[in-house]
């Protein structure tokens, strides 16, 4: 029997999840690789996580919902954060990488960024035209 969970999420553009990642400091691997869980079982991500204790976490696609879940065996989580805390700030720069990034495809800059007393961040993006 598994020991592995999966955790729905609503992100579904992979760079923006390498982004976000990389904005918390977090170490990542990119997939296919393995997620190890308990007693060598493993499942495949697209993208892992190691940890000290080596067990990872890993995000990968779920080929019905088009979304990336979080696969872990949660009995081995080992990070500063909960699993929720860790998907919140995840989540949160997510949003942030995905705004930035298709509004700058649709030619918008970034024009002010704030970060408020209870961690919303605020955008401001302009489009000149002419």
């Amino acid at each position: 029997m598994s020991h592995f969970s999966q955790i729905k999420t609503k992100i579904r553009n992979l760079d923006s999840l390498k982004l976000a990642l990389n904005d918390l400091g977090t170490d990542w691997k990119a997939g296919p690789c393995d997620v190890r869980g308990y007693q060598g079982q493993t499942q495949t991500a697209d993208v892992v996580i190691p940890q000290d204790n080596g067990y990872d976490i890993g995000f990968r696609r779920n080929p019905e919902t088009c979304d990336y879940e979080l696969v872990a065996d949660l009995q081995y989580w080992r990070q500063p954060l909960t699993v929720e805390g860790f998907l919140s700030q995840v989540t949160q720069r997510y949003a942030y990488n995905t705004v930035v990034s298709e509004t700058s495809r649709q030619g918008f800059q970034l024009a002010e960024e704030q970060v408020r007393e209870d961690g919303s961040v605020r955008l401001v993006v302009q489009r000149w035209n002419g």
